[in-house]
């Protein structure tokens, strides 16, 4: 069927998110009767805890917690998110003025954008970096500038380069540490030089922190840099440190000045959070130190199996990266991180991410998600050997 009427032009340079597709073609070789193992998306296969679903069920139970909500989320859950700041990140917020509940951190990327940003205006983009900074950038009609992100800087922005272009036009930067998807970690010296950057170059950072508490012995916020809320905001989210991504429950953190205009967009996209799930959120975020040290415990098990997996590929990577993710460069036989991702998965039903996908910058490495159980990584390690016993991939 031809359609009647045209696409937004908008839609002209931005294609269909690259997970979307895979998962289609995965369900089509599982459809023949393949057992593909995915170990490409970072969707979180534990549960919360206990109290946070007895929370949501005893919620969804009362008659009073099925009407449209506020726009700006309950208080309990702004005060919540406040007291979560200032306990694991020494951040004071205002939960009436500073912190914006979101449906999903994603959310709040396409609301900051739509917000601030429009046509003639630019945004600086990492590369590699999550593709959804530059997808939503491209929506909103502005112009993407990619900044480079290489190995030799520990995946830092080159800030004295940055300062040395034009940038009279750049109104946001997108920064994510720690850092998806090279799992590079961010000191303070580097937020101090950031929030010095923006002032001088009259630039809104926003910091995208949803994986501070996985594998990090030190969560931080930009937030905590003297002067960062004049330049700054922070996304969080309680997707991965929480098990909650499709829970769907975020905030944004900054100046109330910075979030008015947002919470005015965001007002006319949605009729708020279903109260049950602000409830169980508020109950998430009261979680013991002990809770994500249980999950690091985890994490940090299936971390040794994928090493395992990354060394029999001959692939190079950093044991000290963070969140929930590996990052590995590829042996130099492969033309790139495709051709080593699609060879795996066409010989062994075994899918990792191409690190491509990110960005140029990511073309010679791969990304391999921790959200398997262990026994899942040693099955894919077991094949690929079989494998590489018979026809080496290279």
């Amino acid at each position: 069927m031809t359609p009647i009427i045209s696409t937004a032009s908008r839609l002209g340079n931005v294609e269909e998110y690259y997970f979307s597709t895979k998962l289609k073609q995965i369900a089509r070789l599982r459809a023949e009767g393949k057992n593909v193992l995915n170990l490409g998306i970072g969707s979180p296969d534990l549960p919360p805890s206990e109290a946070t679903i007895d929370a949501l069920l005893e919620s969804a139970r009362r008659s009073d917690s099925h009407a449209y909500q506020s726009y700006q989320g309950i208080p309990e859950l702004r005060r919540a998110f406040a007291d979560w700041y200032w306990q694991y990140f020494g951040v004071r917020l205002n939960p009436d003025h500073e912190i914006l509940p979101l449906i999903g951190s994603k959310e709040g990327i396409m609301h900051i954008s739509m917000s601030y940003l429009e046509a003639g205006d630019e945004v600086l983009v990492p590369n590699p970096g999550y593709p959804t900074y530059r997808s939503v950038s491209l929506l909103t009609g502005a112009t993407v500038r990619d900044y480079d992100l290489i190995e030799a800087r520990h995946w830092q922005p080159d800030l004295d380069a940055l300062a040395a272009q034009d940038l009279s036009k750049v109104k946001i930067m997108w920064v994510n540490y720690p850092n998806m998807p090279t799992g590079a970690q961010a000191d303070k010296g580097f937020f101090k030089d950031l929030i010095a950057f923006a002032k001088q170059q009259q630039i809104l950072i926003v910091n995208d922190n949803p994986y501070t508490f996985i594998l990090n012995e030190n969560p931080m916020s930009l937030l905590d840099i003297p002067g960062a809320m004049d330049v700054a905001l922070e996304l969080n989210s309680l997707s991965k440190a929480h098990n909650m991504a499709g829970w769907r429950v975020g905030m944004l953190a900054g100046a109330a000045e910075y979030l008015e205009p947002v919470v005015r967009f965001k007002s006319n996209m949605d009729s708020g959070m279903f109260k049950p799930i602000q409830v169980a959120a508020v109950k998430a975020l009261q979680n013991p130190p002990s809770w994500y040290e249980g999950l690091n415990d985890i994490y940090r098990a299936r971390r040794k199996e994928v090493f395992k997996l990354l060394d029999l590929l001959e692939c190079n990577y950093d044991s000290a990266q963070v969140g929930m993710f590996v990052w590995a460069k590829i042996p130099d036989y492969y033309a790139d991180g495709y051709s080593l991702s699609d060879a795996i998965l066409d010989a062994t039903q075994v899918f990792i991410t191409p690190g491509g996908i990110f960005g140029t910058q990511g073309n010679g490495y791969v990304r391999v998600s921790l959200c398997s159980e262990a026994k899942v990584f040693q099955e894919a390690t077991t094949r690929i050997a079989s494998y590489k016993a018979l026809q080496p991939f290279s």
